[in-house]
């Protein structure tokens, strides 16, 4: 089973997150509406089931809860994925929304790496303040072990360019921890 159930608490933030790549039901709580809906999207276009509970210092805004909440999801999904043996890898999706086209290209690689180029021209989606985009992806890769490339092509709502680009992720991971003939890590050291 690739499976993983990571739990992690600060002064600022209290996080569950039980993930499993091969399917189940999403169910997200973390206090704040568009972010609950965006993990909700992963764990549906991904086909994960994706149990996230955070509790965060809201009162104060929401980076502390969004920021923590990757760290938690980008361990889980390492915990699950395990020595990377016997998956495609690679993965690459674009999504259209609406006037929006989000793109995204990653490696399950064990090298965390970010790029990010997006312009939201709305500051804020309801409770969600649309910079955090970068900062959920950036604490999810690097905690992942995972090289992630995201790009809004164009879009005109922050909403849409948002909502691209967390389904380009999901589609990317979906293509990437495909399982494989294989027993062995796709790597020509033998090893990620």
């Amino acid at each position: 089973m690739r499976t993983a159930l990571v739990t992690r608490e600060t002064k600022e933030t209290r996080i569950s997150v039980e993930l499993n790549l091969d399917g189940g039901e999403a169910d997200i709580d973390t206090g704040i509406g568009f972010f609950n809906h965006m993990l909700t999207a992963l764990a549906v276009h991904g086909g994960f089931g994706l149990k996230v509970k955070a509790k965060g210092d809201l009162d104060v805004d929401c980076h502390h809860t969004i920021e923590d909440t990757g760290i938690v999801l980008g361990t889980a999904f390492s915990q699950a994925i395990g020595d990377k043996s016997g998956i495609a890898r690679f993965g690459s999706f674009y999504v259209p929304m609406d006037e929006a086209l989000g793109f995204c290209s990653l490696d399950i690689s064990g090298r965390p790496f970010l790029v990010f180029d997006a312009f939201f021209p709305e500051e804020k989606i309801g409770e969600y303040d649309s910079c955090m985009t970068e900062e959920f992806m950036r604490a999810f890769a690097y905690n992942a072990g995972i090289t992630l490339h995201l790009k809004a092509m164009y879009g005109k709502n922050s909403h849409h360019i948002t909502e691209a680009l967390y389904k380009a992720l999901a589609h990317s991971l979906r293509a990437a921890v495909i399982r494989t003939a294989s027993d062995k890590p796709l790597s020509t050291k033998g090893v990620l």
